[in-house]
C-alpha cells in the first residue's frame, strides 16, 4: 500500500487549452516522477474543435502538434519523447505519416509502434500517444 500511495502522491495531471480537451473520462496527460504519459491525440484543432481539412498528412501534423502542445505545458519538448504509439485507420498511410513524423522528431528517434485499427474516435485517420522522460 505504501508504494501505491507514493505513486499517486507524485502524480500530476497535465492539461492545456492548446490541445483538444479530453472527449471522455481521461486526462490529456499524467506525469509520474520523470515520466509523462499522454493520452492518444486525434487530429482535432483545439481552436475549432474539428479536424483540419485534408487527408492523412494534415491529420498527422495536427495530432503531433497536439502532442507537442501537451509536452510544452509540462515543460518538455519533442526531444524528450522516448516512445510513441501511432494508431492508423489505414496502414497504407504509413509512408505518408513517416514523412510528417520526420518533421517533428530527429535522430536519435524515439522507439515507436504503429498499428492499424478498425476505427478511431470521431472517424479520425490517426491517433498518436507518447511517453516522455524529463
Amino acid at each position: 500500500m505504501c508504494q501505491k500511495f507514493q505513486l499517486f502522491r507524485d502524480m500530476k495531471v497535465i492539461s492545456t487549452t492548446s490541445a483538444p480537451s479530453a472527449i471522455g473520462p481521461y486526462s490529456q496527460a499524467i506525469q509520474v516522477g520523470n515520466l509523462l504519459y499522454t493520452s492518444g491525440q486525434i487530429p482535432i484543432d483545439p481552436a475549432t474543435g474539428t479536424f483540419p481539412e485534408g487527408g492523412i498528412q494534415v491529420q498527422a501534423r495536427q495530432s503531433l502538434s497536439n502532442v507537442r502542445a501537451i509536452l510544452e505545458e509540462a515543460g518538455l519538448n519533442m526531444n524528450h519523447v522516448v516512445k510513441t504509439t501511432v494508431f492508423l485507420a489505414d496502414m497504407n498511410d504509413f509512408a505518408e505519416v513517416n514523412n510528417i513524423y520526420a518533421e517533428f522528431f530527429s535522430a536519435p528517434y524515439p522507439a515507436r509502434s504503429a498499428v492499424a485499427v478498425k476505427s478511431l474516435p470521431k472517424g479520425a485517420l490517426i491517433e498518436i500517444e507518447v511517453v516522455a522522460y524529463k
